[in-house]
């Protein structure tokens, strides 16, 4: 039986932008998912958070959004329903890129048409038997039942993933007390006010976003101008059962967090539209990410709430950082041992997101007692240096990875730097390889020639900054100097080894 290099389970966001880092890299996959084409079903409605830049690194911002200018930092983001106002912050890292989730997925499965890879939509996975040396794949179609072998396989696969559960990586966490109900709906026109809110007769003002009431919360979105995202989360009433969600059980449970009736029908055209119920929020972590030849990226790795929009910017992140490690080790340019750096970098960043948005659910929990929290959270988050520690927080910034490495850049994305030449630094990683900035006339260059085959090296100017970056494929700095002599030289060979081979 002929080995696939990379088998990965799961055709969504994280699956796909896999297969394309995979690709950039020189190795091929093969994307394995139980539907039979993209889903239309209503998700994520934006990327926020630093992978937007991650997105411009690759040249896909660009062609996502048809502008020609790099992405801009937000103004402000929200925090529980909470406004964190941005502006004026230095080096300000948050995004925020709006794009449907199901246009995302057809997006991402074009490109990686594009450079050549094989998606097999309505092929799933059903068994799988892993060793030290690969694993062995069952697989299910409507026509039967095939066999293949991978070198490794990545579980892409969601919260419930199969692959998850057939190599025993327990799942351990929390279920918040809530039930959530959320559709894509109409609103009628005399409800609507000229600041996009909504005026309820009998009860007042619903904001934009998220709000929070004395009996629970309303999520107002009108995102499209045919049909509004509206919601409702209360705590610890009881379910709708196990049947699918009907607009008449969204109704009853709007009249009782907002005291009166909220008239919302199905909106017009064909659909799909949202409408759905989730029993209690998970909060979960597995508790490694890879086990042998098996690792898990986005979902299948943590589940959380999706208040403040952080779950694509934490698993295309965890994609971004997988990828290149993984195709370093299948192309023999590194050890096996790469691999386990994934888990030391990317756990950390999943708890600090388990951890804020666990607190914002427990932000918009009724009682007056978290009324006066709110206003105490809020002065505090109106600070200043508060203010920047929740923008980094919520971007995914606020974690520096271990990278041998103590200067101050190093171990975080690299900064959004314009070369003397008019090149941003971006610009360098649209092919997804490590680069070697030399910008101290050449001197870093002639240390670093003996990787050459496998890190561009580029020497520019740059004014105001540093004499050399070392920049992995992912973004992030494993190396950087402000002189550069012998020690600094021999740093940079060292840095050089552990990441891209002796």
């Amino acid at each position: 039986m002929n080995s696939h290099p990379v088998v990965i389970s799961g055709a969504g966001p994280n699956g796909l932008m896999l297969a394309c880092e995979l690709a950039l890299a020189g190795v091929q996959s093969t994307v394995l998912d139980v539907l039979p084409g993209p889903n239309d079903e209503p998700k994520a409605n934006g990327l926020v958070g630093q992978v937007v830049r991650l997105l411009d690194m690759r040249g896909l911002y660009a062609r996502i959004t048809g502008l020609a200018d790099p992405p801009h930092p937000s103004e402000g983001w929200i925090f529980s329903g909470m406004s964190l106002d941005f502006v004026g912050m230095d080096n300000n890292p948050m995004y925020a890129l709006p794009i449907a989730q199901p246009k995302l997925v057809r997006f991402l499965d074009e490109r990686a048409r594009e450079l050549g890879i094989d998606i097999r939509w309505g092929h799933e996975l059903t068994g799988l038997k892993a060793s030290g040396d690969g694993v062995e794949l069952t697989i299910g179609t409507e026509s039967g039942v095939y066999t293949m072998a991978a070198s490794y396989l990545v579980g892409a696969d969601g919260g419930r993933s199969f692959v998850r559960k057939s190599v025993g990586i327990d799942f351990p966490g929390a279920t918040s007390p809530t039930i959530a109900r959320v559709a894509h709906v109409s609103v009628p026109d005399e409800y609507v006010h000229a600041d996009g809110g909504l005026d309820v007769p009998g009860f007042g003002r619903v904001a934009f976003g998220h709000n929070r009431f004395d009996r629970g919360m309303v999520i107002y979105a009108p995102f499209e101008a045919d049909r509004t995202l509206l919601g409702t989360m209360e705590y610890g009433t009881p379910s709708g059962g196990e049947e699918p969600m009907s607009l008449d059980e969204l109704r009853e449970s709007l009249a009782r967090v907002l005291g009166t009736e909220l008239p919302v029908d199905e909106p017009p055209g064909p659909g799909p539209h949202a409408l759905r119920r989730i029993n209690g929020q998970n909060t979960r972590q597995a508790e490694r990410y890879r086990e042998g030849r098996v690792l898990l990226v986005g979902d299948a790795a943590h589940v959380h709430s999706a208040m403040g929009g952080p779950g694509l910017n934490l698993g295309l992140q965890d994609v971004f950082n997988l990828g290149w490690k993984l195709a370093a080790v299948i192309n023999g340019a590194a050890p096996d041992t790469l691999l386990d750096t994934y888990q030391a970098e990317r756990f950390p960043v999943g708890e600090r997101v388990m951890m804020h948005s666990m607190s914002q659910i427990a932000l918009m929990a009724p009682g007056p007692e978290i009324a006066q929290l709110r206003k105490l959270f809020a002065e505090i988050i109106a600070v200043p240096q508060v203010t920047a520690n929740m923008a980094a927080l919520l971007a995914g910034s606020d974690v520096r990875y271990e990278v041998g490495d103590d200067h101050p850049l190093s171990g975080y994305l690299v900064p959004d730097l314009t070369l003397d030449d008019g090149r941003r630094v971006a610009s360098l990683l649209h092919k997804a390889r490590p680069v070697l900035l030399d910008l101290c006339g050449g001197a870093a260059a002639a240390g670093a020639h003996g990787w050459a085959d496998r890190v561009d090296i580029v020497e520019a100017d740059l004014t105001d900054g540093p004499a050399a970056l070392l920049i992995r494929p992912d973004g992030y700095v494993a190396w950087a100097a402000d002189d550069f002599g012998p020690a600094n030289a021999h740093r940079l060979q060292s840095a050089l080894a552990r990441w891209f081979g002796p």
